[in-house]
């Protein structure tokens, strides 16, 4: 029998989260952990496989070889802007749980920017006993730009606590029960939208994307009287000198920030102690790792199976 390829894995992730998911992990096929200092000068020459998120710049001079790249989550820009990127298929991480914690994020925002908890933190801390006017969720419309795998299920769970859900994509996508934009629409959907929900990926065409101009044909007609723009996506997305500006003269009412141009984001951004602001530390959709484990054995099964690969990324497009 063929002695089976073993398996890099290059994964920027709490390193003792990564170690316990690989105890019974690829039984079959040795892991080489680039976490462990024991492999800082190993050949990585002829392996097959590669498990990456924000891996070592020279990770692909070291293996030359590679057959196939699997991104350990949604996101894969960087991966494709790592240097020596080889022309084998790049696997992004697809699965329920990934899925599911991005839609959980997506939903709190929301709620959270509804009911005006930051606003009732406040009160709290003055000890002051005070009721808000409160709108419900069927008075505002959340748009979402990147209507995937997560923005669709975002979509679909958001309607469950009330809300009205448009979507838009660069090329329209036919969702059920959501109406959707396409690129020329635009427009139309951003004067729709009261909070506006980023979950596109990272490409030429989305970087900086969600700036001044674009807030600024939001819908001013929700019940806030100013949008909320809410992003788990990709931190290049935004522009973050044009958030501050918009939430400084009211453009926008408020925002959700996991994602951020720079990560770790700045302990000298304003970010941090603006009072209309939730900041998380891209953490809305966290990778399950031994359910990214399970994946990547699966489609190296399917691979060495002869079947074809699944979710695979137009490296084109960018996702």
């Amino acid at each position: 029998m063929p002695v089976k390829s073993p398996v890099i894995v290059d994964l920027k992730f709490i390193p003792e989260e990564v170690e316990a998911a690989l105890l019974g992990a690829f039984p079959d096929r040795e892991v080489i952990n680039l976490a462990d200092s024991a492999h800082e000068r190993r050949d990585l020459s002829g392996i097959d496989y590669a498990v990456v998120w924000k891996s070592a710049p020279d990770l692909f001079s070291r293996a030359p070889n590679l057959k196939v790249v699997f991104s350990g989550g949604a996101g894969v820009d960087h991966v494709l802007t790592l240097p020596g990127l080889p022309d084998v298929p790049l696997v992004r991480f697809v699965d329920r749980t990934l899925t599911t914690r991005m839609s959980e994020w997506v939903v709190m925002q929301c709620l959270l920017h509804l009911r005006q908890h930051r606003a009732y933190e406040a009160l709290a801390r003055k000890h002051e006993w005070r009721d808000l006017i409160q709108p419900e969720a069927a008075d505002v419309t959340v748009g979402i730009m990147g209507m995937g795998v997560l923005g669709q299920d975002a979509a679909r769970k958001l309607p469950m606590m009330g809300f009205k859900v448009i979507g838009w994509s660069r090329t329209k996508r036919a969702v059920e029960g959501v109406e959707t934009y396409d690129a020329a629409g635009l427009d139309r959907f951003l004067g729709r939208t009261d909070f506006l929900v980023g979950l596109l990926p990272l490409t030429p065409d989305t970087r900086g994307i969600f700036n001044a101009d674009l807030f600024k044909k939001l819908s001013r007609k929700g019940p806030f009287g100013a949008p909320v723009f809410i992003n788990a996506g990709r931190g290049g997305s935004q522009v973050e000198s044009d958030i501050l500006q918009c939430l400084d003269n009211g453009t926008l009412l408020a925002a959700s920030l996991d994602v951020f141009e720079r990560e770790p984001l700045s302990p000298e951004s304003r970010f941090w102690d603006m009072p209309n602001v939730y900041v998380t530390p891209h953490v809305a959709a966290a990778s399950d790792i031994k359910a990214l484990f399970a994946h990547v054995e699966h489609q190296i099964e399917r691979f060495e199976s002869g079947l074809p690969l699944e979710h695979v990324v137009d490296k084109v497009a960018g996702y």
